[in-house]
C-alpha cells in the first residue's frame, strides 16, 4: 500500500500489534499461574510443561501455512479468522474442567494463533514498503513483546490472586473484539499475485516433526527413554523426509532456498536459541519464586518486572539501530547480556540472592529486547513481497518452536534432577543444567550474529534474492525438478 496515509499505516500497525499483544500475553501470563494450576488440577512437571507447549507445539506446527494460506486466499480473511478461533479458544481455557481439556483448548486457542502473527507481519511488511520505515515499524512490533511481557505477569500475578487462574484467559476476549472490528473497519485486504498451491504433505510431515520431537523430551524423564525411542525415530525420519521432498515440489510449504541465505538461516537459529532460553527462564523463575521462594502470584510477577521492562525499553531502540546501522551491534549486545545472566544463575546461584536475581533478570531483559528486530527484519528483507507471508511464518515458526523446545528441554532436565519429596531443597541444584542451557542459547546468539552479518553473509543474501528474483532460474529450476 504504497499510496496510504501515514496515519492510516501507524493505524494498521496498531491493530496487528494488538494481535501480537494477546498472543504474547497469553504466554507471560500462564507463566505466573503454572503453580496455581498444578494445585488446582493436580498437575505434575510434565503437566505443566504441556499447557505451554501444547500450545507453542501447535502454533509452530502450523504458522507456515498459515502464512503461505493468507498470501494465497487474503491476509485479511484470514487474520479475522484467527482472533475469532483464538478467542473462542480462550473462553473454553477459562472454563476446562481438567488438565487434559485445558490441554486441548490450548491447542484451539494456537490454531488461533497460528493465523495472527505470521499473517499480521505479512501485512506490516506490504503496508511499510520502505526498508527504514519497516524497520521501526518491526522495533514497535517488537517493544509490544516487552509490553506483554511486563504487564502479562503483573495482570497475571492480580487476577489469580484475587480471581482465579481461569480469569488469565478472559482478557483476550475484550482485545480480540476490538482487534477484529477495527481490522473489519481499517485493514485493507491483500494477497500474493501469484497463488501458492496447498503443500499437505510438508505441512503433515512439519507436525509429525514437530509433535513426535516434543512428546519424546517431555516424557522422557517419566516414561524413559526406550518408551520414547518410537517417537524420536519418528522425528528424525519426519525431518529426512522434509529434506527429500519439499525441495523436489514446485511450490513447496517452505522453499529450502531461503536457507541458502546465511543472514536468514542465522536468524533462524538465533530466533530458535533466544526464544528457547526465554521459554527455559520463564520456567524456571515461576517455579523457582513460587513453590521455592513461596511467593504469591502478585509479587512473583512484579519479580518479573525488572526483566520485562528493558526488553520493553530495548526493543525499539533495536528496531532503530537496525534501521540505520544493520542487525550486527544489537545481535552481539542480545548474545553477550543473555550469556552474562545464563553464567550469573548457572555458576554464581544468582536465584538465591536478591540483589544478584536482579542483576541476572535485568541483563536477560535487555538481551531478549534487543533480539527481536534483527531476527523478522532479516526472515523478510530481501525475499520477494509475494512470499513475505512464509518468510514471516519462517521467523514466527523459529521463534514458537524455540519455546517448545525451551520448556520441554528445561523441564525435563528439572524433572529428573528434582525430588518431590524435598521439592525446595532440591530445585536449586536440579535447575543448574538448565542455566547452562539456557547459557549456550546465548552463547549462540552471540556467534551466530558475528558470523552471518558480515561481508559473506551479506553476499550470501544477495545470491538468494537473485535467486528468489529471477524468473529465468525458477523456470530453470521447475524443468529440473519436472525432469
Amino acid at each position: 500500500m504504497p499510496d496510504s496515509s501515514h496515519r492510516r499505516r501507524l493505524l494498521v500497525l496498531a491493530i496487528c500489534c494488538m494481535s501480537l499483544l494477546i498472543v504474547s500475553l497469553d504466554n507471560t501470563v500462564l507463566n505466573v499461574a503454572l503453580p496455581s494450576m498444578q494445585r488446582d488440577l493436580r498437575a505434575t512437571t510434565s503437566g505443566l510443561q504441556w499447557t505451554i507447549d501444547a500450545y507453542t507445539l501447535v502454533l509452530a506446527s502450523l504458522l507456515m501455512l498459515a502464512g503461505s494460506t493468507a498470501d494465497r486466499i487474503g491476509r485479511k480473511r484470514v487474520f479475522m479468522a484467527g482472533l475469532v478461533v483464538f478467542s473462542v479458544g480462550s473462553l473454553l481455557c477459562s472454563l476446562a474442567p481438567s488438565l487434559s481439556l485445558l490441554i486441548v483448548f490450548r491447542m484451539v486457542q494456537a490454531i488461533g494463533g497460528s493465523m495472527l502473527n505470521p499473517v499480521a507481519m505479512s501485512i506490516i511488511t506490504n503496508t511499510f514498503p520502505d526498508a527504514r520505515e519497516r524497520a521501526r515499524a518491526i522495533g514497535v512490533w517488537g517493544a509490544v513483546v516487552g509490553i506483554s511481557m511486563a504487564a502479562g505477569p503483573l495482570v497475571g500475578g492480580l487476577l489469580v490472586q484475587s480471581v482465579s487462574w481461569r480469569s488469565i484467559f478472559w482478557i483476550n476476549l475484550p482485545v480480540g473484539l476490538a482487534a477484529l472490528l477495527l481490522t473489519l473497519r481499517f485493514v485493507p485486504e491483500s494477497r500474493a499475485p501469484k497463488a501458492r498451491r496447498p503443500d499437505p504433505v510438508g505441512q503433515i510431515l512439519v507436525i509429525a516433526l514437530f509433535g513426535s520431537l516434543t512428546y519424546a523430551i517431555i516424557e522422557a524423564p517419566e516414561a524413559g527413554p526406550a518408551a520414547v525411542a518410537p517417537f524420536a525415530a519418528i522425528a528424525l525420519a519426519a525431518l529426512l523426509a522434509l529434506l527429500w521432498y519439499e525441495p523436489r515440489r514446485a511450490e513447496p510449504l517452505i522453499d529450502l532456498r531461503f536457507f541458502r541465505s546465511a543472514p536468514f538461516s542465522g536468524a533462524t537459529v538465533i530466533a530458535i536459541s533466544a526464544f528457547a532460553a526465554l521459554g527455559g527462564f520463564l520456567f524456571l523463575s515461576t517455579l523457582y519464586l513460587q513453590n521455592v521462594r513461596g511467593l504469591d502470584a502478585l509479587h512473583a510477577g512484579l519479580w518479573m518486572l525488572p526483566m520485562a521492562a528493558p526488553t520493553f525499553l530495548c526493543a525499539p531502540l533495536s528496531g532503530r539501530l537496525v534501521g540505520s546501522r544493520g542487525s550486527r551491534l544489537p545481535l552481539l549486545v542480545a548474545g553477550t547480556a543473555m550469556t552474562a545472566s545464563g553464567v550469573l544463575f548457572a555458576a554464581f546461584g544468582a536465584q538465591t540472592s536478591d540483589a544478584t536475581r536482579l542483576v541476572g533478570y535485568v541483563l536477560f531483559g535487555i538481551g531478549f529486547g534487543f533480539v527481536n528486530a534483527p531476527i523478522t527484519n532479516t526472515a523478510v528483507s530481501g525475499m520477494p513481497r509475494t512470499q513475505a507471508g512464509v518468510a514471516a511464518a519462517v521467523a514466527s515458526t523459529s521463534r514458537q518452536l524455540g519455546q517448545t523446545l525451551g520448556v520441554a528441554v528445561i523441564g525435563a532436565v528439572l524433572a529428573s534432577g528434582i525430588d518431590s519429596s524435598a521439592y525446595r531443597g532440591t530445585f536449586t541444584a536440579a535447575a543448574r543444567p538448565g542455566w547452562w542451557i539456557l547459557t549456550v542459547c546465548g552463547l549462540a546468539v552471540l556467534v551466530l550474529g558475528l558470523l552471518t552479518t558480515g561481508r559473506w553473509a551479506r553476499r550470501t543474501a544477495d545470491r538468494t534474492a537473485e535467486t528468489l528474483h529471477s524468473p529465468e532460474v525458477r523456470q530453470a529450476v521447475g524443468a529440473g525438478r519436472a525432469g
